[in-house]
């Protein structure tokens, strides 16, 4: 079993935030104490289960040396024999738990999270499989207690979305939600089909951590910002009040619309929130740019080389093709029972964080059934 790493640093941490947490003034800020001591019993648990560790390898040395012991007592032997597979297994699991401890948080795992998702290629069809995934979402949400809070959308003209974003606020929303990022395609009989034929469409779903204005700092003067009446449904005051907000930001040429509220100062609001959320994302990409090729986003036109998931109607068949995982519950994921993609998907991270840790190669994942169509 190879050597942990120095288990120094994490108590030295563990010491700074005991003594931060000692500090008077410490739950002034509700926030950064929530989040300290989430690090401190994150940190708590890992020093306790490395001095397990530690512990079980002295039982291990002392039960292969009685085993060993020419003149040492038959019974202590016996019982030595019998318990070595029981610490060893233990020791194993707890090897594992504690490498993993070690591999840095992510900072934005705790954020809550903008979704942005919009139809690619395929018309119509694309819409309303946008407006499908939105469902998706939202009832996986609900089903962990999070919160949904709409903030632009363009409908369609059979009821989908051209684009929606909303705001999901809850815990860990972006540890769980952050590999949904990517072209999604769908292949299924569209309800505009009069022939049956099977069409391919695809919808880009962008995820973005929720920004503070301490994590990004935006000039107002990089900023074009110009308001318009809102248009669509919404009752007579969406028509006549100038309340949807259009956000430039000139150094990126990112634009935000917003128009889901009927106050100007909502919509600005939201409209700020989701620039702050993409510029925030964009300066993570450019700071693990050297780990583009395997974990930065795959969003862009939507083409067969970018697409990260395949939801085929016809085989009840969902394919994520970064992880080689198929299911045949394509029903009940579009229900919003997505954990069993969500659990895969963390897996896979972990293992790719584990080989880095500890020096050994990611294995090979098999090519999944059906991932050739």
């Amino acid at each position: 079993m190879d050597e942990l790493p120095d288990i120094t640093p994490f108590q030295r941490r563990l010491d700074e935030l005991g003594a931060q947490m000692a500090d008077p003034a410490f739950y002034q800020n509700p926030r950064q104490a929530a989040d300290i001591t989430r690090e401190q019993q994150k940190l708590q648990r890992l020093v306790a289960d490395h001095d397990r560790f530690r512990k079980l390898e002295r039982e291990i040395a002392e039960a292969r040396a009685l085993q060993r012991d020419p003149a040492g007592d038959p019974d202590l032997k016996e019982l030595a024999v019998a318990e070595l597979p029981t610490l060893q297994t233990e020791a194993a699991q707890l090897h594992k738990a504690v490498l993993l401890a070690m591999i840095p948080p992510e900072p934005t795992d705790s954020r809550d999270t903008v979704m942005e998702i919009r139809a690619g290629t395929g018309g119509e069809e694309a819409s309303l499989f946008a407006a499908e995934l939105f469902r998706l979402y939202t009832k996986y949400a609900e089903g962990r207690g999070w919160a949904i809070q709409p903030m632009s959308s363009s409908p369609s003209e059979r009821g989908g979305f051209k684009e929606v974003i909303f705001l999901i606020t809850g815990t860990d929303v972006y540890r769980q939600l952050k590999y949904e990022s990517g072209v999604h395609r769908v292949q299924r009989v569209p309800v505009t089909e009069a022939n049956g034929r099977i069409h391919t469409s695809t919808v880009t779903v962008a995820v973005l951590p929720e920004a503070e204005e301490v994590d990004v700092k935006i000039d107002p003067q990089d900023l074009e910002i110009t308001v318009q009446r809102a248009s669509g449904p919404g009752g007579q005051g969406v028509n006549t009040t100038d309340s949807a907000v259009r956000i430039i930001h000139k150094p990126t040429g990112m634009i935000v619309f917003c128009a889901d509220g009927r106050s100007q100062q909502k919509n600005k609001a939201s409209a700020m929130a989701v620039l702050r959320s993409r510029l925030l994302k964009l300066k993570e990409d450019e700071e693990r740019a050297k780990y583009a090729a395997e974990r930065r986003s795959q969003i862009g036109s939507g083409d067969r080389s970018e697409r990260i998931r395949t939801y085929n109607f016809p085989q009840n068949r969902l394919t994520d093709h970064r992880i080689g995982l198929t299911l045949y519950n394509l029903p009940q994921v579009m229900e919003g029972a997505l954990e069993p993609v969500v659990e895969a998907l963390q897996q896979a991270d972990y293992e790719e964080k584990f080989a880095r840790l500890t020096g050994q190669p990611v294995a090979a994942r098999t090519r999944p059934a059906g991932d050739e169509d």
